[in-house]
């Protein structure tokens, strides 16, 4: 197993477990299954294990695992605190004892504040004393490290990045989303700052493996490579120095021995020019179906009127590549639960934007048509609900 540091020196394994998508039986996680994958990846040399409060019986059940297997000063867990949840210290309080039950421990190696996507939630965070309590349980040691993870836009990113001094941050990120959300300037900028990055959605939950078009997969065939796609996306992160941990939602213990064995024997600076031509084949036969041409280099930003162009396009291609509900729920997230919001509707037409653009987008009449796709009636009112209970 490779390590790279975390803030302090302490030795993270740079593969992780995502400890989210365990096989359930019935309506509980399969805890005997769980724990052989577990331990297959712990004798491997992983020692980073994420969950969150919001992972039904995740924390439960891997808290009990750690604490039959005597494994629980071998290994570091990650957690997180629903935030979004949160209306006074005292609600943040009590879930993080709720948390420190599940997982039987004293304390969490690293507590992020969950699902991040807009500044104003770390704001609202603020006004009720989150600095204070952060500081109290550093002191304490029942919290060790401190981080976020997130699902906004850059920009966002890089203030909530820039508000603290975080121990720990976590983001999405892989070969095909090097421009969306934090994205590579957001990995850059934290790595920058010498906070570690904890790599999220490394495959897109299974997409870059499962959902492949058979012409990307026949790119990867005709590479000349054994590696298969799985392989392919987790040797692009590993080949980044600024990546510490690279999660993987591991729900076998074949899963488990491959990403261990590519983890094991992948370090920066691998991957050839060759290989990333591969990667950017494969790239461009996924994105066959954009509606819009956008390479995110972000050239028509900022925007005078708050819309986020890249964002949303991001959004609308989605739609057409993975499915309209992961179009909508992305463009959600970028856009709509931002304060304030970066709707397409916000476009007055000023044209600024295709002044810049070097794919010559007719950005303003795509806008139009990207806030139809995106925003139909259900959505429409699912997101003002969203921002009135999150951003609240």
């Amino acid at each position: 197993m490779q390590y790279r540091k975390d803030r302090y020196g302490d030795d993270l394994s740079v593969l992780g477990f995502g400890c989210m998508r365990f096989t359930k039986k019935g309506n509980k996680i399969d805890i005997d299954k769980a724990e052989k994958e577990i331990l297959a990846a712990f004798h491997a040399g992983v020692n980073y294990y994420d969950t969150a409060y919001v992972y039904g019986d995740s924390e439960a059940t891997v808290g009990e695992i750690f604490e039959r297997n005597h494994m629980r000063d071998q290994i570091r867990i990650a957690t997180k605190l629903p935030q979004y949840l949160c209306r006074s210290r005292e609600s943040v309080e009590k879930y993080f004892k709720e948390e420190l039950s599940r997982l039987r421990t004293d304390h969490v190696d690293y507590y992020l504040m969950h699902h991040m996507t807009d500044v104003a939630m770390w704001e609202k965070l603020k006004a009720i004393g989150i600095l204070d309590w952060i500081a109290e349980k550093k002191a304490s040691g029942a919290i060790r490290n401190i981080g976020f993870s997130y699902h906004g836009n850059t920009d966002n990113f890089l203030k909530i990045l820039n508000d603290y001094d975080w121990d720990i941050c976590q983001i999405q990120y892989n070969y095909f989303d090097e421009v969306s959300q934090a994205g590579s300037i957001g990995l850059k900028a934290a790595a920058a700052k010498g906070i570690p990055v904890v790599i999220m959605e490394p495959l897109r939950g299974g997409k870059l493996v499962n959902q492949l078009p058979k012409e990307a997969l026949k790119i990867f065939r005709d590479s000349g490579k054994s590696w298969s796609p799985a392989e392919w996306g987790l040797r692009w992160l590993y080949d980044q120095p600024e990546v510490t941990v690279v999660l993987s939602g591991m729900n076998s213990v074949p899963m488990v021995e491959e990403n261990c064995r590519v983890a094991a024997g992948t370090e920066p600076g691998s991957m050839t020019e060759v290989d990333r031509k591969v990667l950017a084949g494969v790239c461009k036969a996924i994105r066959a179906k954009d509606k819009v041409g956008c390479t995110g280099c972000r050239y028509c930003m900022p925007c005078p009127q708050n819309v986020d162009i890249p964002g949303i396009f991001r959004g609308y291609n989605m739609m057409y590549v993975e499915s309209k509900h992961q179009g909508r729920v992305q463009y959600a997230q970028t856009s709509g639960l931002t304060n304030p919001p970066s709707y397409a509707s916000q476009c007055i037409g000023c044209g600024k934007c295709e002044q810049h653009c070097p794919q010559n987008i007719p950005i303003r009449e795509k806008l139009k048509e990207a806030d139809r796709a995106l925003r139909p009636l259900p959505y429409k009112i699912g997101i003002e609900v969203a921002r009135k209970f999150m951003l609240r």
